[in-house]
Formats: C-alpha cells, sequence, structure tokens
C-alpha cells in the first residue's frame, strides 16, 4: 500500500480548503496531509513555529519530526530547502491554490521539484 504524507504552507485557518501560502516561512500553519494509494484519507494543522531559536530550520525540524515525505511551496530560501533535502523531504514547487488543489496537482504529476531557481534570495525576492 503507498502511504505519503504531504505538507502546505497555507494561511489560516488550515485546512484542505485553505489558501496555500505564498512561502513557506510566512505561512500561518501546515496543513499535513496524509495519502493512501492516492487518496487524501486524513488532514490536521500544526502551527508554523516561526523562526526562533534555530532561524528556519526550526519549522524544517518540525516536518521532519511528523515524517512528512513531501512538501509543496510556492516559494522557500536556500536554507530550508538544504534541510529539507537532508531530512530526505522532497520539495515541490506549488502556485496559489488551495491546499486540496495543490495536494491533487502534485498527485497527478502536475508539479515540478524545486531547484535553485526558484528559491528566494532574502527579502521576499522569490522567482
Amino acid at each position: 500500500m503507498s502511504k505519503q504524507r504531504i505538507a502546505v504552507p497555507a494561511v489560516h485557518p488550515g485546512g484542505l480548503n485553505a489558501l496555500t501560502s505564498a512561502h513557506f516561512g510566512h505561512c500561518d500553519v501546515f496543513v499535513l496531509v496524509d495519502v493512501e494509494e492516492g487518496q487524501i484519507v486524513r488532514e490536521q494543522n500544526l502551527s508554523n513555529p516561526g523562526h526562533a531559536g534555530g532561524g528556519c530550520l526550526v519549522p524544517v525540524q518540525m516536518l521532519a519530526e511528523q515524517e512528512v515525505d513531501v512538501i509543496i511551496s510556492g516559494g522557500m530560501g536556500h536554507g530550508p530547502r538544504m534541510g529539507f533535502q537532508q531530512a530526505g523531504i522532497k520539495v515541490f514547487l506549488g502556485r496559489e491554490s488551495t491546499v486540496k488543489q495543490a495536494v491533487e496537482d502534485y498527485l497527478q504529476g502536475k508539479l515540478t521539484e524545486m531547484s535553485e531557481r526558484h528559491l528566494c534570495r532574502g527579502g521576499g525576492h522569490c522567482s
């Protein structure tokens, strides 16, 4: 049986119908979506712990501890992307949509893996 846990940065209040957040570090919540055999079976919201203490790697560590396999994000910096790579979490480039649509786009193979050219360069400048 094929199972995946997908994280999507979103705006408050979260959930499948919430809008995706344009930037990983600036989201209100992370919606964790469990998928089995290509179907959404469960969702839960986790508050963004912000950049306290360990900087932008704090949310990366939190999502790794939640056993996330994939994150779909509209933008993020080099540090978080490297943290996800080291944790074995794949990063896909999302677009503005609902969380549910982002997950469906991923499951249908419509999203591309985030590369260096997609990374934010600080100050909110994402390509």
